[in-house]
């Protein structure tokens, strides 16, 4: 499986961004997948995860309300809007996938990594 990310970049404080990340060599539909970041010697945190069959998705309270997940399977892309960004929200943020599940806060439940995007939000 390989996962790629992308869209991050530097946005002020209020801004948006969209980030994306292809997945392939795996059957997208049979994944969970979510988004984690880590922050500059911060340990990795989670973001969002969204089910295998992309029913239920699942928020950290600390983006709940402006960041939003969701998946094309047509397209074997997830993506993470990212709205009303603070600096805070300043990190390296990585999809991850893993086979099946409901969807999960905990890295350990998910097998593959992308490479990270860094978006930098500045006050």
């Amino acid at each position: 499986v390989q996962l790629q990310a992308s869209g991050g970049g530097l946005v002020q404080a209020g801004g948006s961004l969209r980030l994306s990340c292809r997945h392939s060599g795996r059957t997208f539909t049979r994944d969970a997948l979510a988004w984690f970041r880590q922050a500059p010697g911060k340990e990795r945190e989670f973001v969002a995860a969204n089910s295998w069959n992309g029913v239920t998705t699942y928020y950290a309270d600390s983006v709940k309300g402006r960041f939003a997940m969701s998946r094309d399977n047509a397209k074997s892309t997830v993506y993470l809007e990212m709205g009303r960004l603070k600096p805070e929200d300043t990190a390296v943020y990585y999809c991850a996938a893993g086979v099946g599940g409901l969807g999960s806060s905990h890295p350990v439940q998910y097998d593959q990594w992308g490479q990270g995007t860094q978006v930098t939000v500045s006050s």
